[in-house]
C-alpha cells in the first residue's frame, strides 16, 4: 500500500468518522428537544392537575363551611328547645314545690 493510498484511506476513514459524528450530534440534538418536548409537556400537565387539585380543594373547603355552618344552625335550634323545655320544667317544677308546700300547710 503506497503513501497516498494510506492517505486515501485515513481520509476516508476521518470522512466516516466526521459524518457518524455529525449524524450522533444531530441525533442527540433532536434527543434534547423531544426530552425538552416532555419536560415542558408534564410540566403544563402537572401544572393542569395542581389547578384541578385545587378548585378542588377550595369547592370542598366551601362545602365544610356551609356543614358547618348549617351544624351550627342546627345546634343553635336544638339549645333554643332545650331552654325552652328547661324553662317550662323549671315553671312545672315551681308550681309542683309550692302545690305541695300549701298541702303541708293545710
Amino acid at each position: 500500500m503506497t503513501i497516498e493510498e494510506r492517505f486515501e484511506r485515513i481520509e476516508h476513514v476521518t470522512a466516516g468518522l466526521a459524518e457518524a459524528y455529525r449524524k450522533d450530534r444531530e441525533e442527540n440534538r433532536q434527543l434534547w428537544r423531544d426530552t425538552n418536548r416532555q419536560i415542558e409537556r408534564l410540566a403544563e400537565e402537572s401544572r393542569a392537575a395542581d389547578k384541578r387539585l385545587e378548585d378542588k380543594i377550595e369547592r370542598l373547603a366551601e362545602e365544610s363551611r356551609a356543614a358547618d355552618k348549617r351544624l351550627e344552625d342546627k345546634i343553635e335550634r336544638f339549645a333554643e328547645e332545650f331552654r325552652a323545655a328547661d324553662e317550662q320544667l323549671q315553671g312545672r317544677i315551681e308550681s309542683l314545690v309550692s302545690a305541695i308546700g300549701k298541702l303541708i300547710t293545710k
